[in-house]
């Protein structure tokens, strides 16, 4: 793996008593991969990440682990806010309209086990900024290739053949993690992730899906806030 430093100015402190429990995936939207770890690394616009992956392979390691990177900004996942506060952000080179290098893919593989080994996050941990921010943002959207994630044992995917009943996808996905106050975005946010492509209501094929996550993934959140 050809990991690189190169410090960020913009971190501070995890609250205390915060710890990574998440990875957040995002994609740049720009030009180059250059021009991502520049703006990565620029104070006026007060954004990072703790990881750049360039589509060529490069890792730039720009913020550690322990310190709070600002890329997930208002955000929501398993009803909790503030996600920075308690989150890995990668960002990959990629504007969000081709689909992600090899070299990437391969280099992503290569740093995910030694985040999740060393703050036990677990696969499910693995989500994409547009799973705790859907109305705001698409990333890394429908291109990305999770199902390969999933089978390297660095993400979830669900396992349903079967159909659901419609009614249920709602709870379903809000004891998964996701926020469903807005539910035209947060459906596209799933399907992004387990569907993409696909359009139209909540189907029985989501139903299922969601069902699968909720049961092996999700969490107890009667007291919590969507």
């Amino acid at each position: 793996m050809d990991l690189r430093r190169f410090p960020s100015p913009n971190f501070n402190a995890r609250p205390d008593g915060e710890r990574p429990e998440l990875v957040v995936l995002h994609y740049t939207a720009m030009d180059s991969c250059e021009a991502a770890r520049d703006r990565l690394c620029d104070p006026q616009f007060e954004v990072s990440a703790h990881y750049l992956i360039g589509a060529e392979g490069t890792v730039w390691h720009l913020v550690d682990e322990d310190k709070r990177a600002w890329h997930a900004g208002v955000s929501n996942w398993q009803g909790r806010d503030h996600v920075n506060h308690r989150s890995i952000g990668i960002e990959l080179d990629n504007r969000g309209t081709h689909p992600f290098s090899a070299p990437l893919m391969n280099a992503l593989e290569d740093v995910l086990p030694g985040i999740l080994s060393r703050w036990h996050i677990p696969p499910q941990g693995v989500v994409a900024h547009s799973d705790i921010a859907p109305t705001r943002k698409q990333d890394p959207g429908g291109r990305f290739d999770w199902r390969r994630l999933a089978q390297s044992g660095l993400a979830v995917w669900p396992d349903a053949d079967n159909r659901a009943d419609p009614a249920g996808f709602w709870d379903d996905l809000h004891r998964f993690g996701y926020p469903t106050d807005d539910r035209t975005a947060t459906l596209q946010a799933f399907r992004d992730h387990f569907r993409p492509g696909v359009t139209g209501p909540v189907s029985p094929r989501d139903a299922a899906l969601a069902r699968d996550l909720a049961q092996r993934f999700g969490v107890d959140r009667t007291a919590a806030t969507a």
